[in-house]
């Protein structure tokens, strides 16, 4: 089941990044967040930006979650989107990623948005494969943006348009 996060998603919301923020580039963040902090941003994605933050929920216990926010702050910018994408991280290669990223570029399109950003510190294979099955196409690749766990890691861009 796909619904729209709730404050009372984010302790299990919490448990997905805080592990990608410890043991992955997957994330720039580089200290864990705690719940309260995540119902903040679940809730300026959903009530300052107006965008679907959403959740995929398996035998009740969330696996995955989805959302919009916005891409640049001027005004022009304003029917372009950055996505992003977090499963469990033992719910991985199950073919969760493709109906939760689907129905955020439903929510979307519903909503009058054009062009879809996603970003994604490299490598990443799954999520490369993620977004170009989707229709994404790469734009931009910049090297060595971030520096995580002693390293300097380069960052990619793919665009869809809707």
């Amino acid at each position: 089941m796909i619904r729209f996060a709730k404050s009372e998603d984010a302790q299990s919301i919490v448990a997905i990044y805080n592990h990608y923020i410890l043991h992955s580039h997957a994330t720039f963040e580089l200290t864990e967040i705690d719940t309260d902090e995540m119902i903040s941003r679940i809730h300026k994605v959903q009530k300052e930006f107006n965008l679907p933050w959403l959740v995929m929920e398996i035998d009740k216990e969330i696996v995955g979650y989805a959302y919009a926010t916005q891409w640049k702050a001027r005004v022009a910018y304003s029917k372009t989107v950055e996505t992003s994408i977090y499963l469990h991280k033992d719910q991985g290669g199950k073919g969760y990623g493709k109906p939760l990223y689907n129905e955020l570029m439903s929510q979307l399109k519903l909503l009058g948005y054009h062009a879809i950003i996603g970003g994604m510190s490299l490598p990443n294979e799954a999520s490369q494969a993620l977004h170009e099955k989707i229709g994404f196409i790469k734009i931009a690749e910049f090297k060595e943006v971030g520096f995580k766990f002693n390293q300097w890691i380069d960052v990619g861009y793919w665009e869809l348009i809707l």
